[in-house]
This record gives structure tokens, C-alpha cells and sequence, in this order.
């Protein structure tokens, strides 16, 4: 099904289509917010506003209606490349398979959008890894395939993930930021900016997309959600914050995995037998439910402590065993074992 509309940023959107239609547009941008304003979904819009055929007749804004139009509404147009963090079920055992399993990896995510436009936020364990950047400089290459130029949409970009050995990669991904082909523009997003590379930052032109004013809330919430009552609207309004992504019911699940990650912490803290308690409390056959939401909970408050400078040392290597053991829940190990074992790590580690 077609994605959902996209709701205000009317200031950026005129911009953007003033530049388009001056041939001023930067070919490397960075659209940078708070988490839920409709970043990717400004990309999309930007994209298809790249490849229309007829452009609003000179306005620099897609018809909506030419083919390509609705190609890149149905997240089906071949020149326009959606870069999303994903998270491989199994590792390749050398750099053209490991492109190989995120190539497939990325073209799962985008069918499951396609089925269901209101996505989830990615899983904590999800990033651009080595081989996304690869695959990315593959497709770069490439001519266009249906229209006159490509968009390279890299959301989350702040998940980029550094990689020893890879520098060459790394160093051509730089490279094509700071001169893109001429018939390239790439679009990146982020909500944590300076998670990124300085050398990234200082390639991209930096757009920054605000919160959404209450009342397109409340228009998407009705319209989108098929929210009815007054009540409903304005508590899931009030809740948003300006931010469209937090009217999802997904942000139940990341506020329970945040919950429940508070109280394994405590569990870390205390004795021997409440840590265990604590593991032996989880579901045993569901590890890729609660127990990873938790994890991730656990996950998103480890990395703003290392943001915030503490402890670092310590930090990073409980994000790294964290990470470790989201794994494994992956591979549906039992989550009480996994969680036992990881409970006696942070407690040695008492980040």
C-alpha cells in the first residue's frame, strides 16, 4: 500500500522545492531532529520530488501522480536507494556474502514497510554496518535506472558503524559525500547529529526538522489511526510532543523495555539471589519479546551515558556485553540463562 502522506514541515518543504527548482540543492543533506518528526518520511518526499517527471509544473515539488510518483510512494522506485539499520538472523562468511545477506536483509524491511507504512522504530542491535556501506557504493555506481538521477536515503545515519580493517569503505563512502556523482544526491537523517563522524558532519549541509505543531498531530492521529474520540486525540496529542512516531502504539513496547530495564539495574546492584531471581523471572520461550525490549531499554540507556561522558570505559564495555547478549536472544537461547549471565557481567562491571 502507498505510504501515508507526509504531515506539516511546510517551511522545510518550501525551501527544499525553491532549491529544486533553482538547481541550488545541495547534493549531500542531512535532516536532523527529534525522534518521530518525520525525517525519513521529508526523504521520501524529497525524493520524489528528484525523480518526477513533471515536478509540479517548475515548483520543485512531485505531481504525485507520474509514474515515478508513485513508484517511490510505494517504496518500489529502482533509483531511489532506502538505506534502513538492519539486523542480519546470520553472518556471511566473507564480504560479498555478508553484502549478499544485507541486501536481503534491506529488501525484507522495505516489504514489510510497504505492508505496514507505520513502522517500528529499528531494534537496538540494528546499524549500517560495513557491508551496508558496500552495498550502498555498489548501487552508487550504477547508472539510473528509470530516471534522470539516484536518491540515496540513509535513515538513522547516526548507526553507522566504524569498523576496523574497513577503511577503504569507510574512506569511499567519505568520498562520495563530499563529491556525489552528478546524477547522485544523497539524504541522510538523524536524531543525535553529533553521533556521527566529524568527517561526515563537515561533508553534509545540515537541515534541521522541528516538532510538529499539536494540531497536524492530531490531524494524522484521526486520519491515520482512525482515532475517534476527542479524549483519545488529545491524550495521544499531549503524549506525542510534536512527534508523530510517539502517537504509535510501538512506543508502549519501548517504554515497557525502558521500564523493564530499570528494574534489572537495580537487580545488578543488589545481591546475588536478586539477580538471579531477577533472570529466573524472565519468560523462558520468549526471548525475542519482553527480554529483548528490555535489552534495548537497557541498550538506549548505556549509549546516553556514554554521550553524557560517564564512566566511559566501563559504559562501553556493558553496551558491548549488552549487545552480546542480544544476540544470542536472537538465536532464541533461553532467556534466563542469558540473562543470569548477564547480569553477573554488569555487576562486575557496575557501570
Amino acid at each position: 500500500m502507498p505510504i501515508p502522506p507526509l504531515y506539516g514541515h511546510e517551511g522545510i518543504r518550501n525551501r527544499l522545492a525553491g532549491a529544486i527548482a533553482s538547481g541550488r540543492l545541495p547534493q549531500s543533506l542531512l535532516l536532523e531532529g527529534p525522534r518521530g518528526v518525520g525525517k525519513q518520511r521529508l526523504a521520501l518526499w524529497l525524493a520524489q520530488a528528484l525523480v518526477c517527471e513533471d515536478r509540479g509544473k517548475g515548483k520543485g515539488e512531485g505531481c504525485g501522480a507520474c509514474q515515478h510518483c508513485k513508484l517511490v510512494l510505494s517504496l518500489s522506485h529502482p533509483d531511489v536507494h532506502w538505506f534502513v539499520p538492519v539486523e542480519l538472523s546470520k553472518k556471511g562468511a566473507d564480504a560479498d556474502k555478508q553484502v549478499e545477506l544485507v541486501a536481503e536483509a534491506l529488501g525484507d524491511e522495505l516489504a514489510a514497510r510497504r505492508e505496514r507504512p507505520l513502522y517500528e522504530p529499528p531494534s537496538g542491535l540494528a546499524s549500517h554496518n560495513i557491508a551496508s556501506v558496500r552495498l550502498l557504493l555498489r548501487r552508487l555506481a550504477l547508472t539510473p535506472a528509470l530516471a534522470r538521477r539516484k536518491v540515496f536515503i540513509l535513515g538513522d545515519a547516526e548507526r553507522l558503524v566504524p569498523q576496523t580493517g574497513a577503511d577503504a569503505a569507510a574512506n569511499a563512502l567519505l568520498k562520495a559525500l563530499e563529491e556525489p556523482p552528478a546524477d547522485t544526491v544523497f539524504v541522510l537523517t538523524a536524531t543525535e547529529p553529533e553521533a556521527l563522524l566529524p568527517t561526515i558532519l563537515s561533508r553534509v549541509v545540515r537541515v534541521r526538522v522541528a516538532r510538529l505543531p499539536d494540531s497536524i498531530v492530531a490531524v494524522f492521529a484521526q486520519r491515520e489511526l482512525g482515532l475517534k474520540s476527542q479524549r483519545d486525540v488529545a491524550q495521544r496529542v499531549a503524549a506525542a510532543e510534536g512527534r508523530l512516531g510517539r502517537l504509535l502504539a510501538t512506543e508502549d513496547r519501548a517504554a515497557g523495555g525502558a521500564a523493564a530495564a530499570e528494574r534489572f539495574r537495580a537487580a545488578v546492584q543488589g545481591d546475588p539471589v536478586g539477580r538471579y531471581a531477577f533472570a529466573l523471572g524472565q519468560q523462558p520461550f520468549q526471548a525475542r519479546g519482553g527480554f529483548t525490549d528490555m535489552l534495548d531499554g537497557l541498550l538506549a540507556q548505556l549509549r546516553d551515558e556514554a554521550r553524557a561522558g560517564r564512566d566511559t570505559e566501563k559504559v562501553v564495555e556493558a553496551i558491548a556485553q549488552v549487545l552480546e547478549a542480544r544476540g544470542l536472544a536472537q538465536g532464541n537461547v533461553n532467556p534466563q540463562l542469558v540473562g543470569a549471565v548477564l547480569a553477573e557481567d554488569l555487576a562486575g562491571e557496575a557501570p
